[in-house]
């Protein structure tokens, strides 16, 4: 049995998905509700992986763990106890969902320094394990949804800088490789996109997708930084607005770890959004 936490966020259901068509028992946890359109034969549970101990039953007879925050973004966690849990549980494996901040940006209490902790527990645990740490995920373009709805407008800083975003089922699909198979044991990988890909193009792709105009909007940083911490905290913000403003070489370089692990090359932004167009329309 294969327990996926976080399994209600953009990797996870992609990774129920891909366990379940591969004939893998699977149990799906989440902090919240049931999530929608779950597998034929995959099991629900809720748990919360602040609190270890609401994961015992959950892991009991488990061969192999997916970590994911579920959404805290490690805050409030206590990795440690969670991978003792784990291992008494009798799991073998755990692949990890980290961050490429952990090394991009060590300096971040958000995007390094905490996953940074995670990452070392993870090693330091016993279990074979695997390290996946991607880059800016398409799906962070969901934001734009309601404008473009209502609007058919997106509006975003720094609209000519770009980076290379990952596509959450990219993820998912390396960690249901890691999930079965040895020779990723120890690995880390890097994940994001083809190319590099800036917030006009992007507009331009989902406007492509809805088969009509998409208008952008550049913010200025200043008003960026207004509308996010409304909803993330000022740190994060900060230091999202400096991948955003002016990555390093080392994010905007392309990784082939994607097609290394699957044998096949990373989906575009513009995959992602004609797959996801009707949350747009």
């Amino acid at each position: 049995m294969i327990v996926v936490t976080g399994a209600t966020g953009n990797v996870g259901q992609w990774l129920v998905k891909h366990l379940a068509a591969a004939g893998e028992r699977v149990t799906a946890v989440s902090r919240g509700l049931t999530p929608v359109n779950l597998p034929n034969g995959v099991e629900h549970v809720r748990a919360d992986l602040s609190a270890p101990g609401t994961l015992r039953p959950v892991l009991a007879g488990a061969e192999a763990l997916f970590l994911h925050d579920g959404g805290t973004g490690g805050h409030g966690l206590t990795p440690a106890d969670i991978l003792d849990v784990a291992r008494t549980a009798g799991v073998r494996r755990v692949v990890l969902l980290s961050s490429q901040g952990v090394v991009t940006r060590p300096e971040s209490p958000s995007h390094g320094g905490i996953m940074h902790a995670i990452e070392e527990a993870v090693r330091e645990s016993g279990l074979i394990w695997t390290i996946l740490r991607p880059g800016a995920f398409a799906s962070n373009a969901f934001a734009w949804a309601e404008s473009v709805r209502t609007e058919r407008t997106v509006a975003a800083p720094f609209g000519d800088t770009g980076i290379p975003v990952i596509d959450p089922a990219d993820i998912a699909e390396v960690a249901a490789v890691a999930l079965h198979k040895d020779e990723h044991a120890g690995r880390v990988y890097e994940l994001n996109g083809p190319a590099v890909v800036t917030p006009r193009q992007q507009a331009e792709a989902i406007g492509a997708a809805l088969g009509e105009p998409v208008r952008f909007v550049e913010l200025t940083r200043a008003q960026a930084h207004a509308r996010m911490v409304e909803f993330m905290p000022e740190p994060v913000v900060e230091t999202t607005l400096a991948v955003l403003g002016a990555p390093n070489l080392a994010e905007l370089r392309l990784s082939p770890d994607v097609e290394r692990v699957t044998g096949r090359a990373p989906r575009s932004f513009a995959e992602w959004a004609r797959r996801n167009a009707a949350a747009f329309r």
